[in-house]
């Protein structure tokens, strides 16, 4: 879908549906609403009555317009309460906006900057959000339909979208945040991508090769293969990776722009497929596994963003791409391994391998010397049974960071919550033989005992870590800007962030 930004009057183009807005509780529309309903004689008041129409959230009247106006339809999406409008709120509009004009089978959607006037935000704020909104919710993963269902008519696609704006200076910063919306959009859609495409096609070495596709100016990759992780004894990694006959690697995106006084590492989690190992997982949660390396996708996606959003901070990223598998030389319950840092731990269960790989990823990052370390892992299914699908959990040792994390979140209609970093669960995974294991309580604090688990391998350096196990992927769709399947779950939110440090 093509978007754009055009200075003209709603009314003078032509377009298939023609979208504006009502605040609930509004009875006489104004502004752009007003206008429309001035060129048709008054019927969106008429409707509004007849229909009852509140304005409710999300609410939509639809009606056409017989030639009176450019329009062959008209919608009126309703903004619910004005105090409580934001700009994720845009963003959701923005997915409303898709999923209505692809119902109605319109190729040319024609709207306004929703919140822009009355509304009282930011041009380039809801500009972004609205861009964001519209292209997040026009993705789909089409990749594996083969000829059964190319016999089949193909769903609707609405072709161009154009964002009308008169006033001069709203219409400059729209545009602005209209492309920088599309920019991070289109990275979360990649990371959406990376996530869909089955582990048989997104193995450890697609996966860097996906990350070596969108190398940008001011980006620069290092691979390091098996070899080179022996010699920097990333055993932990290592053993994860055993069962498996697909090798290991290490990928380190780096982006460095001139006078960047900042220095941050994005660490994500990259199992490319999880099977549990020799305590394998059962068969209907091994299904989704190939989203296992959510984190890796999202780190990915962020560099994809980068180059182009012009943020001043030296950013790395880093994952240690591995399948977890059993066979003959899988690592087995009661080994101990070594990670990078020397620190021993002990397998008690082949399952809990996120928090092992990260252990050694966390230790390279750190050894860069970031001023902080932010990972995202779909590490625990205690944190979905805690916060359900919709939100991640959020922990770290610094309360500046996360406090910007969860502002972050709050911008980009991605949800965190801050769990605590409880210090006596640490008790939780201390180990007999060896320094800790790599599994907690049964049935007690999963999610924070996998984040003290963590925690040590990153030492001094600020850190923040996000479990993403539930938002990584969509199966219900609560949001019209999430269509199932991957999420891309923290690319805007890191971008954010990073703006912000």
């Amino acid at each position: 879908m093509k978007t754009e930004f055009s200075r003209q009057d709603i009314l003078s183009v032509p377009c298939d549906l023609l979208v504006v807005n009502l605040f609930s509780g509004v009875d006489k529309p104004g502004g752009a609403t007003g206008a429309v309903d001035k060129a048709l004689d008054g019927a969106i008041t008429q409707l509004i009555k007849q229909d009852k129409f509140e304005g409710k959230f999300g609410q939509c009247l639809i009606f056409p317009t017989f030639g009176k106006i450019k329009a062959k339809r008209v919608a009126v999406m309703g903004l619910g309460d004005k105090r409580n409008f934001n700009p994720d709120a845009v963003r959701k509009i923005g997915g409303h906006i898709v999923k209505l004009a692809t119902g109605v089978k319109a190729e040319k959607v024609v709207t306004i900057l929703h919140g822009a006037g009355i509304g009282g935000l930011d041009p380039r704020a809801a500009a972004q959000a609205l861009a964001e909104g519209l292209a997040l919710s026009a993705y789909r993963f089409h990749a594996y339909h083969g000829a059964l269902r190319k016999k089949d008519k193909a769903p609707h696609e609405v072709k161009s979208l154009v964002v009308c704006e008169t006033d001069g200076r709203n219409a400059r910063l729209g545009q602005e945040g209209l492309e920088r919306g599309i920019i991070l959009a289109e990275a979360t859609n990649y990371a959406r991508d990376l996530v869909n495409t089955p582990s048989a096609h997104m193995g450890p070495v697609e996966l860097a090769e996906a990350a070596k596709k969108i190398l940008g100016k001011g980006v620069s990759i290092k691979i390091m293969d098996q070899k080179e992780m022996e010699k920097r004894h990333m055993d932990a990694a290592l053993a994860v990776a055993r069962g498996s006959q697909n090798p290991p690697l290490v990928v380190h995106l780096a982006y460095k722009p001139k006078g960047a006084k900042k220095k941050i590492a994005i660490v994500g989690k990259a199992v490319t497929f999880d099977s549990g190992g020799l305590n394998i997982k059962p068969g209907d949660s091994m299904t989704t596994m190939k989203i296992d390396m959510a984190g890796a996708a999202a780190v990915v996606g962020l560099f994809k963003a980068l180059p182009e959003l012009g943020i001043n901070v030296e950013v790395h990223g880093i994952f240690i791409a591995v399948e977890n598998m059993p066979s003959g030389n899988a690592y087995r319950p009661g080994d101990v391994v070594k990670a990078m840092d020397g620190t021993t731990i002990e397998i008690l269960n082949t399952d809990a391998e996120g928090r092992v790989t990260l252990a050694d990823a966390l230790c390279y990052a750190k050894s860069l010397k970031p001023d902080a370390i932010v990972d995202l892992a779909t590490l625990t299914g205690a944190c979905v049974v805690a916060l359900g699908e919709d939100i991640a959990g959020l922990m770290g040792n610094s309360r500046k960071l996360t406090e910007k994390i969860i502002e972050a979140s709050r911008e980009t209609g991605e949800p965190v919550w801050e769990l605590p970093l409880f210090e006596p669960y640490n008790d939780h995974i201390k180990s007999k033989i060896a320094d800790i294991k790599n599994v907690g309580a049964r049935g007690q604090a999963g999610t924070i005992s996998a984040a003290l688990f963590l925690k040590p391998f990153a030492g001094d350096t600020l850190w923040a870590h996000l479990d993403i196990a539930g938002p990584s992927y969509t199966e219900k769709e609560t949001r019209p800007d999430q269509p199932y399947g991957g999420s891309g779950f923290g690319v805007r939110m890191l971008a954010k962030l990073l703006q912000k440090i």
